[in-house]
């Protein structure tokens, strides 16, 4: 997996449980769910690249 890809899709789900977090402390639901939605994203997109190393090896 290319190392810029790798820090996008950590950044991503990062990025969404900082959303999901502070739509818990603020109660608004949209913004917690967007940051799920943002986690679940980049966790699937890191585990597709790294299928795609094994493959390579």
């Amino acid at each position: 997996m290319g190392i810029g890809k790798k820090a996008k899709n950590i950044s991503k789900t990062a990025e969404g449980k900082t959303k999901e977090a502070v739509g818990k402390a603020t109660s608004n639901e949209s913004l917690k769910m967007k940051g799920k939605a943002e986690q679940i994203k980049g966790d699937a997109k890191q585990a597709g690249e790294k299928g795609k190393d094994t493959f390579k090896h």
